[in-house]
């Protein structure tokens, strides 16, 4: 889910590993704000349903002091960093003038805060959310790079907060799988994961134009699968089970989407999904665990990279005489 962070707030998001980008290809239908908006919205209210149901009535058994500790700390840590950046840039904080204009501010954190809560699971400790949210309100200060003039965020914040997690905390576990489901059976086995991909289309599909991403990782993974079957010993079936689970169906549609973090032409949205689908076959062919959080650092890590490339080629070309956009100082933070 993306960290199922931000939708791009601007027109002109940055390219995908390999490709250019293009920002005319969005012509949106909305102005850019109004999608925004929308869209976290619909991310938030999504994301806040599937928490509290899967509370009450699918068998998440982690305890509802997880949401609750992981939202208070992604919102400081939100406020606190927004306040240290319009300090130090002189500017006003973006969460001041009025009680809506703070809620909106707060959705990404309100997200990212959730996703965390839902996809770690570390027993009867609350402070490892504590930490990944930490992580993730940090990420969109740490890893920037310069695009057209101004610079933006390129980690999903959600996905690193919750892989560093991981790593640096090994008896820290990824959620369970079948608490989603374990509360139910029959039909529901089939109904809920049906619902969860439908609703999560029809987002991608109205609201981020990120469809393709989706469509390609779930094509790419499913290609990286069946060539570690024949290449090695590996079960074909084995190998595609993950995509019948909703942590890969919530990984899909929430947040290896994040409208922040991807590209825009859909030519470059699928080469990001293929790059990812292709180093997690990597990894997993390594016996490397989590790779499905790895490969999508790895795969946000070479943009950034790209975008720093191109920034940097620019400046040779306006040195030459062209003309290439100036990088000036930061404002804010893109969200």
């Amino acid at each position: 889910m993306s960290s199922v962070t931000s939708p791009s707030a601007t027109p002109a998001d940055p390219p995908g590993p390999g490709s250019g980008g293009d920002a005319a290809a969005q012509a949106p239908q909305r102005a850019p704000m109004d999608l925004r908006v929308a869209a976290l919205t619909r991310f938030a209210i999504s994301i806040t349903a599937f928490t509290v149901i899967g509370h009450l009535w699918l068998g998440i058994e982690t305890a509802w002091a997880a949401p609750v500790v992981a939202l208070l700390a992604s919102y400081t840590v939100e406020l606190l960093l927004e306040a240290l950046s319009a300090w130090s840039n002189g500017r006003r904080p973006e969460f001041l003038g009025g009680v809506r204009q703070c809620v909106v501010f707060l959705l990404p954190a309100h997200i990212s805060g959730l996703a965390i809560a839902m996809l770690i699971y570390p027993g009867d400790q609350l402070w490892p959310f504590v930490f990944a949210a930490v992580v993730a309100g940090s990420a969109k200060h740490l890893f920037r790079a310069p695009l057209r003039g101004r610079f933006r965020h390129f980690m999903n914040p959600s996905n690193l907060g919750i892989a560093a997690t991981l790593t640096l905390f090994p008896w820290v576990g990824i959620a369970i799988p079948y608490q989603f489901t374990s509360d139910v059976s029959g039909v529901f086995n089939w109904i809920i994961p049906l619902a969860i991909l439908a609703s999560g289309l029809l987002l991608n599909i109205q609201l981020t134009g990120k469809w393709p991403i989706v469509l390609a990782w779930m094509g790419g993974f499913a290609a990286q699968a069946v060539i570690r079957a024949l290449v090695t010993d590996t079960d074909p079936l084995a190998a595609l089970a993950p995509m019948t689970g909703v942590v890969f169906l919530l990984f899909t549609n929430y947040m290896i989407t994040d409208p922040g973090t991807t590209p825009v032409r859909p030519r470059d949205q699928v080469v990001f999904a293929l790059t990812a689908a292709g180093i997690y076959g990597l990894l997993t062919g390594a016996h490397v665990v989590y790779g499905i959080f790895y490969c999508l650092i790895a795969t946000c890590l070479l943009r950034g990279a790209l975008m720093w490339a191109t920034a940097w080629w620019e400046r040779n070309r306006a040195a030459d005489g062209a003309h290439a956009p100036p990088v000036g100082p930061e404002t804010r933070p893109e969200r």
